[in-house]
């Protein structure tokens, strides 16, 4: 009961990050925005799964992909803005 409690929480948190930096993409149309948005909306996504369903510890290995996928999102949106001059 109150893990489900603190993974609400921490989509809460990720949800607020996603829509910040989608405000931020909003106004500049910069992609690290958007792939940061991408990236924390995956990781909102993989709380709430944790949240949702009693998935036992040694069963979450595909939410470590749904991590890894968000953090190499985190990863090439860095990698491509610093590679591509600002618009």
């Amino acid at each position: 009961m109150m893990d489900q409690f603190l993974y609400g929480a921490i989509v809460m948190g990720f949800a607020t990050a996603m829509l910040l930096f989608l405000s931020y993409w909003r106004r500049t149309r910069q992609s690290l925005f958007l792939y940061f948005a991408a990236s924390f909306f995956l990781l909102g996504v993989n709380y709430l799964w944790l949240a949702v369903t009693a998935i036992p510890v040694e069963e979450r290995s595909p939410l470590f992909l749904v991590r890894l996928l968000a953090f190499a999102l985190l990863i090439v949106g860095i990698v491509q803005s610093n590679r591509r001059p600002s618009r």
